[in-house]
């Protein structure tokens, strides 16, 4: 087995056992809810076309995510982890989650991974983050990632690196780096809240991506009745869940504050079109006692709470799960870098997916996967948390850590033996064992459903509903 590498089951068992800790058993009294019990045929993935076997090269290579792997002046590079049949599965398990709830959730996995490649136009750097804000750093012991994404973080480097002249901050940190052991400076980044992480040795257990606990009991389904789902998460994991879970027929209504909205909005308008085409949006100031009444009012409605915020953050506006009385049925999904347990520790989609041990691999060294994978992996596994959690009743919080999902989809055998070719830019890579030959691709833009709401369109309709909802 490869060394960088971590043994697993395949992908129909492995996401079974998943689901398996979101139907824990409700109290004596709490009226109960369908289980969940998915059959091998349910989570088996698409069929295979006729004459044409599984191929996890075809699917990194013709995805995109293998043209975003590597440096730029070299071959495109295969992931060493076999995470296509996790990936097929779990998004085979949305399907008939989303049924049960209204719709099928149809999704391509692979187009999941490399959606914000093709709408940015991004191509692979290396040891640079195909997004540009992450790099991976040559340490005393091994290899670390550092995300320099926000001004706060270049601020910050000085007292990281105890010195004044930080004129060039990548250089400066680059030859300091090789000084110290990977996991020492990742302690020292988050201490200060940058976001670092030490790329990890191999281990033969992937985790679970989730931690459930029980906030309340479940709830009977009401038929034909749309779940009320509120999103507060930014960038991209959250959003991806959001809109999951709104494909299956829930009604999702993004909220966010008026003072900082949220960062994806302002970008590239693809990008953001489609993670939340058919959503609502809420804007208030949570500055405000009128605000934070509105977003308090807003939760207590929700069927669904979906957030990635630090705990404090909702603690301090008086909104965090266990400040607030939870009816039967309800969803508090939480996404962080490192779970619950680790309320101060901050990761990207980068740098987690280095804490999580996946990363590309050429001439003995790392290269960064694909883009910011921790992101869509995560987003795609939380709205699979959150369609398990509403079959079976609800009354769940599931913490979703970011580290813990990437770490969970790269068990597994390495994909068959594979030869690359190219002729002018242009790659492609052979499998013998198959004796098929597939081109390279780059990433594909993504195609919204339609265009996302302005930022506060919806606020005084939907506030006024739920006022209305509580007299």
């Amino acid at each position: 087995m490869n060394d960088h590498t971590r043994a697993g089951g395949d992908g129909p068992s492995t996401v079974r056992r998943w689901l398996n800790t979101i139907d824990d058993a409700p109290g004596p009294s709490a009226p109960t809810g369908p289980t969940i019990s998915p059959r091998p045929s349910t989570l088996a993935g698409p069929p295979t076309p006729t004459g044409t076997a599984d191929c996890p090269c075809r699917d990194w290579a013709t995805s995109g995510a293998m043209s975003l792997t590597g440096h730029a002046s070299g071959p495109p590079v295969l992931c060493p982890a076999s995470a296509v049949p996790l990936l097929r599965a779990a998004a085979c398990a949305l399907q008939p989650l989303g049924a049960a709830l209204a719709h099928p959730v149809r999704v391509d996995p692979l187009a999941l991974l490399t959606g914000r490649a093709g709408a940015l136009g991004l191509t692979r750097h290396g040891r640079l983050s195909a997004g540009g804000a992450t790099r991976l750093l040559r340490a005393a012991d091994g290899w670390c990632a550092v995300s320099l994404s926000r001004a706060d973080d270049l601020e910050l480097l000085p007292v990281l690196l105890g010195r004044t002249d930080v004129d060039d901050p990548w250089r400066v940190l680059t030859r300091a780096v090789r000084r110290m052991p990977a996991g020492d400076l990742a302690e020292r980044a988050q201490m200060l809240g940058i976001p670092a992480a030490g790329l990890p040795p191999a281990t033969s257990v992937p985790p679970t991506p989730w931690r459930v606990k029980r906030i309340a009991p479940p709830a009977r389904p009401v038929p034909g009745r749309r779940p009320l789902v509120v999103d507060l998460s930014l960038l991209w994991a959250g959003p991806l869940c959001a809109d999951l879970l709104h494909q299956a027929g829930a009604r999702v209504i993004k909220v966010e504050s008026t003072r900082r909205p949220g960062g994806t909005r302002n970008g590239k308008r693809l990008f953001y079109d489609w993670l939340h085409a058919g959503h609502e949006s809420v804007a208030v100031d949570f500055t405000t006692r009128e605000g934070r009444t509105g977003l308090a009012a807003l939760i207590d409605a929700a069927d669904v709470v979906i957030e990635a915020s630090r705990p404090r953050a909702l603690q301090q506006l008086g909104v965090a799960p266990e400040q607030r009385t939870h009816r039967p049925g309800k969803v508090w999904l939480a996404i962080t870098g490192y779970g619950r347990a680790h309320p101060d520790r901050v990761a990207f989609g980068d740098d987690a997916a280095v804490a999580g041990g996946l990363v590309g691999w050429t001439g003995g060294e790392p290269v960064f996967c694909a883009d910011a994978v921790a992101d869509p992996l995560t987003g795609l596994v939380a709205g699979l948390g959150a369609l398990a959690s509403l079959a079976t009743g609800g009354g769940h919080l599931i913490d979703v850590a970011m580290r813990d999902v990437v770490a969970a989809f790269i068990g597994g055998p390495p994909p068959a033996a594979h030869t690359l070719h190219g002729d002018n830019g242009a790659w492609s890579v052979h499998c013998p064992r198959l004796r098929q030959t597939h081109a390279v691709l780059s990433p594909r833009p993504p195609q919204p459903r339609g265009t996302a709401p302005e930022l506060g369109v919806d606020t005084v309709r939907v506030l006024g509903e739920v006022a209305a909802s509580r007299r």
